[in-house]
């Protein structure tokens, strides 16, 4: 008797982007990459430098209230701290999600063969993932700022959503958490305007999050092609839902009182802020083009996409 394997399985079956890839040959490549490129932020950075004065903890377009009428009444000493702070509420955020995205990957390999490449390059990414939040928290405990947990609502619906998310469902969301900030660091790490030690936690932040990318991109286009309806149309929902949330989470509204700033305020001119628009929208249009091509943008989960200020 013939034993049927993945390769066979699946030969033939495309989506709109083409034939679907070999699940192992993606890992084998994604192992040799991380073999090369891999880094120890702890000896790689230098965690002993002052941090420069008059240098940016995030480029200033990126910063929220960036060209609202607050933000042109603001000091330069009130901005540069603004963008200090919001720094450490994306890297607080940036903890949250990876915890959340290393419960996922587990929960993604608990019934697969150990000893395929698929399941070694998803430990692989918990090992990145460890590193990065570790990264993260000490950039934080280092600025001298706060640590920014996400609110107990939020908190509630990230334990919620790691209970009942299907498969797709799991590596959308990470795709979410993953794509937007990518597009923020990769303006990030080569702009001078920035502090030396930020731009060296986000190149070595896009650098391994490039595999995490491919690696979850290949796995959610196979998903949305082999999956039952029921769990494709699932994920269309939880991911908008999960977008939504993860728009109004993007920055602590606590940074704003942190800085002298009032929050309320601040709140609704970001809201009506077009800058601001259109950067959410920008950081995340290679992810919404992959997700409406492959066809998780629909319906329901279309309109909760747009609600979210994701998609225009």
């Amino acid at each position: 008797m013939t034993t049927l394997t993945e390769a066979d399985a699946l030969e033939g079956l495309r989506d709109a982007l083409g034939l679907l890839k070999d699940r192992e040959q993606v890992a084998e490549r994604l192992l040799a990459s991380s073999a090369k490129h891999s880094f120890d932020p702890d000896k790689e950075l230098d965690w002993e430098a002052p941090f420069e004065e008059g240098k940016w903890f995030w480029p200033p377009e990126l910063v929220s209230l960036y060209d609202t009428p607050l933000w042109h009444r603001m000091s330069e000493e009130q901005r540069l701290l603004l963008s200090q702070h919001e720094a450490a509420a994306l890297a607080s955020l940036g903890i949250w999600f990876e915890i959340i995205l290393m419960q996922l990957l587990v929960r993604h390999i608990y019934d697969k063969a150990a000893t395929s490449a698929h399941v070694r390059y998803a430990l692989t990414e918990i090992e990145d993932e460890c590193r990065h939040s570790k990264m993260f928290a000490r950039l934080i405990s280092h600025g001298g700022t706060p640590w920014y947990p996400v609110s107990r609502v939020h908190q509630n619906l990230g334990r919620l959503f790691k209970t009942i998310s299907t498969t797709p469902g799991s590596f959308t969301a990470t795709l979410l958490g993953e794509e937007v900030l990518d597009w923020m660091q990769r303006l990030t790490f080569p702009d001078e305007r920035v502090q030396p030690l930020v731009r060296g936690v986000t190149r070595i932040h896009v650098v391994e999050e490039a595999r995490h990318v491919r690696y979850a991109r290949e796995e959610l286009r196979r998903q949305m092609v082999t999956a039952p309806k029921w769990s494709q149309e699932f994920t269309r929902i939880t991911s908008g839902e999960f977008a939504r949330v993860f728009s109004i989470a993007f920055v602590n509204p606590e940074v704003y009182t942190n800085v002298g700033l009032d929050k309320r305020e601040a709140l609704a001119q970001v809201k009506a802020s077009g800058h601001r628009r259109e950067v959410m929208q920008t950081g995340a249009k290679r992810l919404t083009d992959f997700l409406d091509d492959i066809g998780v943008l629909r319906g329901v989960g279309r309109r909760l996409w747009r609600s979210s200020g994701l998609l225009a």
